[in-house]
């Protein structure tokens, strides 16, 4: 999972607060590798990155399956709470 954010993104900050930390997200998160990203400098690499990634709004997460292919379907944009987040969680299993 591919967490990119930003310092001065809101949504980043609630995403993190209010539905990373709850103890159901960490559980359905807990064979996953999560990685972040800060493009807060928003510099050249990160704008390339994000161009790339076709990254629209942060927060953007990002899933790859054990290949390392993104799983388009299953790409979050925007905040989104622990419920809902968990829920697509338990959607994306196999």
């Amino acid at each position: 999972m591919l967490d990119l954010y930003a310092d001065w993104c809101v949504a980043c900050k609630e995403f993190e607060k209010y539905t990373f930390s709850t103890p159901e997200v960490q559980q359905a998160l807990k064979d996953t590798v999560l990685l972040q990203v800060d493009v807060t400098k928003n510099s050249a690499q990160d704008v390339a990155l994000l161009k790339h990634l076709r990254v629209l709004g942060l927060p953007t997460i990002l899933f790859f399956n054990a290949q390392g292919e993104e799983q388009p379907a299953q790409r979050v944009t925007g905040f989104m709470d622990a419920a809902a987040f968990s829920a697509h969680l338990r959607d994306r299993q196999p």
